[in-house]
């Protein structure tokens, strides 16, 4: 089983993801709200253990 390189990095809403070849994804998170790059999906993080991602 190969290593596998990955990181992240965050500065203030904004989180880079990195791996072996590059940046592979950014996601922002505003409040309750939050969106990713690679997958163009809208989540919100919802009171106790709950949460909504869009499908």
């Amino acid at each position: 089983m190969p290593i596998r390189f990955r990181q992240r990095k965050s500065f203030g809403p904004l989180k880079l993801n990195f791996t072996q070849s590059g940046l592979s994804s950014w996601s922002i998170k505003i409040g309750p709200w939050t969106w990713n790059s690679r997958t163009r999906k809208n989540s919100v993080d919802l009171p106790g253990p709950l949460s909504w991602r869009q499908r």
